[in-house]
């Protein structure tokens, strides 16, 4: 019962901490991914490498495609190792695979959307966080050109994330959310979910809170204001020197700081930041990202130099841009920003004065622009090719792409029209979506302490029936033991009763055997006595005549029937004597006996026996005696003699057999004991005479034999039955096939 109820408890416990939701964990997520990685062949245990894998693919980033190279090997390790130990749910990271799989060969990135998509809502069901594979599934979106789609996963699942408390969930959303905000030019919005995911990542990532800090600062330098966009920048860049914050996101603060003192134009600090981006470039950056970096800090120092009037060192900073961009194909727009290289060479062009070839550049950065669908990017460089053709005096094609600017303007203010409300209804919007989202996470809760109730009356319900159980289970074993002790003392008390009965008839057969026994006697005696007289009477001569040869004759006939009466005599005396031992079987009293020792004992006697009455006799023994056996309570002298009866019976099987067959045959006998469920068997065989099935129905039956006469009284397999049967309650079988062997079979109750 304690047993039972430990255990409940524990699983009950065990069931509860796993309900509990997962905490924002500041070291989990900051934990350095080399290092992590590198601790992996450490792990010894199933469990502790389950876990460093599940933390490995929580941290990874899948943006670039060493990432999701990496990710596949992670991924099946832990699904082999999960395969053996089954501690997780491998669902989400079966679709996490499929997925990853699709969009690094890059076949179908639609089907890789949506498994991976399928993945997170596994996720969800789990409770698992995942911002890192949300912020990832952005780029994916960009790659199929499914802003509108991708706006509108992200918001059903902020709104789910914000229901359901997953902080980590609810700041990748926002941070995904944001950039939508951004590339529509909806500035104001952009900059609210950037600070929204900024307070949260705050909690939990300091790193992606410098991040958002930063964003922050280059969505205020895109909307016009230089004084925020450095209050922010300013910001990150004192957290990034705190939290050691290197590679992409210490470059594009530096490049953004450059971009921002250069729309103030505040050259020195424009060209301090540039040139601390080109040194600090590929310090501790991967040569891929190194290389990309490179060509986009000369294209901002170029940028700077021309500011300056500075037009010598930009055409080598340029050439060597170019160079890496066509070397690594570079597109208008990637990771670390825009990439203004066309725009760059225009502006370098205009500078020496060459229109015609600048013309060529600005018409290439507006076509990459256009085919990018960028349309911020359009906006800027058409606001850039105006000022070119009003400086190089072409009218008409300024009127032109005036004309292409407006346009692109109006349908920028058409799509931004849906996110412009006034301040007080966006927050009366924002306050009613909060008291909606508050109306549920009550309801949530209620349900949740509706659960706990339900859970907890279950559990009362549970080890009430338990209890209920093991009562029960108590009960029926008390009625076992009940029963049990009730049929022990009604065998006793037969056995009393049997006791008494049997030495009331010992005592008359005591009584008969003595008034019988001495006619009997007088009987032997005078057959003997008249027997010898005839023996002592003078023999026939040859002489004789025919009244002498009767005299003799009648002599001979005499002294047989006198010799048959000496048999019958000695027959009746036998059949007296086991009436006795008959009437004493079930009288002894029970003691722990070694039945291995006792049947080996009858078989020596038993064979001892026979070979007195057959010196010239020999048969095989054979004995299997179970060692494991333990000693039984019985009358050793009553089950001797039913052991030595069943042997003696085996040995004259065997005789009669032996003395009809042909040369060849083998007399076997064999006795053995085992172990059984229900108490313990001993078996007794020969391969003798056997017996038809007339005879086995009847061999257990008084006075049944078929022995010559003189030979047996029929009592012998009568008196073992009683023996085994009403002394030690147990059983007592017969199996035989006549001509090949006969066995018998004992059960005693353990």
């Amino acid at each position: 019962m304690r047993t039972i109820a430990f255990c409940l408890f524990s699983s009950l416990l065990i069931q509860l901490f796993c309900a509990l939701p997962a905490r924002a964990n500041q070291r989990y997520w900051t934990t350095d991914y080399d290092s992590l990685r590198k601790s992996l062949p450490r792990q010894q245990s199933d469990s502790a490498r389950i876990r460093t894998l599940v933390h490995l693919l929580d941290i990874l980033e899948l943006t670039e495609a060493s990432g999701r190279e990496q990710s596949l090997p992670l991924i099946d390790e832990l699904l082999e190792l999960n395969a053996r130990s089954q501690q997780i749910d491998e669902t989400p990271y079966r679709l996490l695979r499929r997925g990853v799989a699709l969009w690094h060969k890059g076949h179908n990135d639609q089907q890789a959307l949506e498994i991976i998509k399928q993945a997170i809502a596994e996720f969800d069901r789990l409770d698992h966080p995942i911002p890192r594979l949300l912020i990832d599934l952005a780029p994916l979106y960009n790659r199929l050109h499914q802003s509108q789609e991708r706006y509108a996963y992200f918001r059903d699942k902020l709104a789910y994330y914000r229901l359901h408390n997953s902080l980590e969930n609810t700041a990748a959303c926002y941070l995904v959310i944001s950039g939508y905000f951004r590339h529509m030019g909806a500035y104001n919005q952009a900059i609210s979910y950037c600070l929204r995911a900024a307070d949260l990542f705050k909690q939990f990532d300091p790193k992606y809170y410098v991040n958002e800090l930063m964003v922050a600062g280059s969505l205020y330098a895109d909307w016009g204001n230089p004084q925020k966009a450095l209050q922010y920048l300013g910001q990150a860049m004192v957290l990034e020197d705190k939290y050691n914050v290197e590679g992409l996101q210490r470059f594009y603060t530096l490049q953004t700081l450059s971009r921002v003192y250069l729309q103030e134009g505040d050259m020195p600090n424009a060209l301090r930041y540039a040139n601390q981006n080109l040194a600090e470039v590929g310090t501790k950056q991967n040569p891929v990202h190194k290389h990309i970096c490179k060509a986009y800090a000369l294209v901002q120092k170029s940028f700077v130099l021309l500011g300056m009037g500075q037009t010598q060192p930009v055409r080598p900073m340029l050439t060597r841009a170019q160079h890496l961009a066509d070397s690594l194909q570079l597109r208008v727009s990637g990771r670390p920003g825009e990439f203004l290289l066309d725009a760059a060479w225009a502006k370098y062009y205009e500078a020496v004065r060459q229109p015609n070839v600048a013309e060529q550049y600005w018409q290439q950065a507006y076509n990459k622009a256009t085919s990018g669908r960028l349309k911020i990017l359009r906006y800027r460089v058409l606001r850039d090719i105006i000022g070119f053709y009003i400086k190089s005096q072409q009218p008409a094609k300024v009127q032109q792409y005036t004309r292409m600017y407006m346009a692109l303007t109006d349908s920028m203010h058409q799509e931004q029209s849906a996110f412009l409300v006034a301040q007080y209804e966006g927050e009366r919007i924002e306050q009613a979506q909060n008291a909606r989202i508050a109306a549920l996470q009550q309801t949530r809760a209620i349900q949740e302490l509706q659960l706990r109730q339900r859970n907890r009356l279950l559990f009362i319900a549970l080890f009430t029936v338990v209890a209920v159980s093991g009562l029960g289970v108590f009960l029926y074993r008390q009625l076992q033991i009940n029963k049990r002790t009730l049929a022990q003392l009604r065998q006793a008390q037969n056995q009393l009763v049997a006791a008494e009965k049997w030495a009331f008839v010992g005592e008359v057969s005591a009584g008969i055997a003595h008034e019988l026994q001495n006619p009997l006697n007088f009987m032997k005696r005078f057959a003997e006595v008249s027997t010898n007289m005839i023996d002592g009477m003078p023999q026939q001569t040859s002489h004789a005549h025919n009244g002498q040869e009767l005299q003799q004759e009648i002599l001979a006939g005499l002294k047989q029937n006198l010799q048959e009466i000496s048999q019958h005599g000695l027959r009746a005396s036998s059949i007296i004597k086991d009436m006795l031992e008959h009437s004493r079987s079930g009288t002894g009293q029970r003691e722990a006996t070694d039945l291995n020792a006792l049947a080996a004992e009858n078989l020596r006697l038993a064979y001892e026996g026979v070979q007195t009455q057959d010196p010239n006799f020999r048969a095989t023994l054979n004995t299997d005696f179970d060692t494991t056996l333990s000693e039984v309570q019985a009358v050793p002298q009553d089950l001797g003699r039913v052991l030595l009866n069943l042997l003696t019976n085996a040995f004259f099987a065997v005789r009669q057999r032996q003395q009809f067959s042909l040369n060849g045959y083998q007399p076997e006998v064999r006795i053995s004991t085992r172990r059984t469920p229900n108490g313990v068997e001993v078996r007794v065989r020969d391969n003798g005479t056997g017996m038809s099935e007339a005879v086995r129905q009847r061999v257990f039956e008084p006075f049944f034999t078929t022995k010559a006469v003189g030979e047996g009284t029929g009592l012998g397999l009568s008196l073992s039955h009683d023996i085994i049967t009403k002394g030690h309650g147990g059983s007592i079988s017969v199996d035989s096939k006549e001509g090949h062997y006969t066995e018998f079979v004992i059960t005693l109750p353990a």
